[in-house]
């Protein structure tokens, strides 16, 4: 399945739900894409409201299907509560990981970033968007990167970073400290939908 490059906005707009974390996509037409966008009011039935959640959270950290179940398939083997262990594997991402440190202002960007090769882990080059980044792993950028353009002007719009990443300003370095607890996780997701979606 090839990867969706069309425009973010409308996607958040179809699920109801911002995929950035921002709320931008929504703030000035907060209804569905389209023509008859602002004429769907009908309620979903139970499979529609889990399938919804589903591709809400597949928007959000911009992975495919087969990439999404993957995911899903190894949080159930974890111990603990599967919806939770679900979410912490796709915030161990390393393009989510980019993005949360503040070196991109979107995920589609960090993906882009390590992509081309600038992301190191642990002062190893890492091109894999999906690599799963361990707590205590050190991200940073590549010496000759560190002045990009693009990366400056986005951690100069970083406010407030997640918990679970300690990032040192001097170095341009963050340290992934710890798995995510589910309250600094974003609220408006109901991750036992999706659970419920893929146990039917």
């Amino acid at each position: 399945m090839a990867r969706y490059t069309g425009p973010s906005y409308k996607k958040a707009r179809r699920v109801g739900f911002s995929t950035s974390e921002t709320g931008k996509e929504l703030a000035r037409r907060p209804y569905g894409p389209g023509q008859h966008g602002n004429d769907r009011k009908g309620k979903l039935s139970d499979y529609g409201t889990q399938l919804k959640e589903k591709q809400k959270v597949r928007f959000m950290y911009g992975l495919n299907e087969r990439q999404f179940k993957k995911t899903f398939n190894e949080a159930s083997k974890m111990s603990g509560i599967h919806g939770t262990n679900f979410l912490r594997l796709l915030e161990s991402r390393l393009d989510n990981l980019v993005f949360r440190i503040g070196f991109s202002t979107t995920r589609r960007g960090a993906r882009q970033l390590v992509n081309h090769g600038h992301v190191t882990v642990n002062g190893k080059k890492v091109d894999i968007p999906s690599y799963r980044v361990k707590p205590g792993d050190v991200i940073s950028l590549k010496d000759d990167d560190k002045n990009l353009k693009v990366v400056t002007e986005s951690l100069a719009k970083v406010n407030k970073r997640v918990e679970f990443i300690n990032y040192d300003e001097g170095k341009m370095a963050a340290t992934y400290v710890r798995l995510p607890e589910r309250n600094e996780l974003n609220a408006d997701i109901n991750e036992a939908l999706i659970v419920e979606f893929y146990n039917k």
